[in-house]
């Protein structure tokens, strides 16, 4: 059995850290007056730091989307999450600042195992497994791409713990 680590628990209680923050995000512009230019800027802060994190882990509409789509019993439509965000500018901009965050999902290649897990748990590879894997050499890296939203469930998964959440060294 995996142990896990304290990012792990962190990655699992996700969903709880999301009805947080978005409560907060949904109090601060309703009961505060908060312009929705300051939550745009504040987004693309974050984005510039983590990458496309607003839309998993604080948004409140898209946490309510995500537990709608995870009702449905078809794979398909869970993971149909993404195209909700269409009309989001938060989501605009922190995605196009995914291939430039500085925290980005890294893969040591000498650990890892190409057991597929990875991909078997990312929306992104599952939607597009031509284009995408976390761990295939020949193939883009959904951590990169515009559409993920660092959701963490291939790191969390990963039995070797060669996927990581790490901050990039600028050299």
């Amino acid at each position: 059995m995996k142990k896990l680590t304290t990012f792990n628990k962190i990655i699992a209680k996700r969903t709880t850290i999301q009805v947080i923050t978005g409560i907060l995000v949904y109090a601060s512009i309703s009961y505060y007056n908060l312009s929705l230019w300051y939550l745009l800027i504040i987004g693309i802060i974050i984005g510039v730091i983590f990458g496309k994190v607003f839309c998993r882990w604080m948004c409140p509409m898209g946490f309510i989307m995500e537990m709608l789509m995870g009702a449905s019993p078809d794979q398909k439509l869970k993971n149909m999450y993404m195209y909700h965000k269409i009309g989001c500018p938060i989501a605009w901009f922190e995605g196009f600042l995914n291939k430039i965050s500085f925290w980005k999902i890294k893969l040591n290649t000498d650990s890892c195992s190409s057991c597929g897990i990875c991909d078997k748990q990312c929306y992104i590879s599952i939607l597009e497994p031509e284009k995408y894997s976390l761990y295939k050499q020949d193939k883009e890296r959904p951590g990169e791409s515009y559409t993920c939203s660092k959701c963490l469930s291939c790191v969390s998964v990963c039995p070797n713990g060669s996927l990581k959440y790490t901050f990039k060294k600028v050299s």
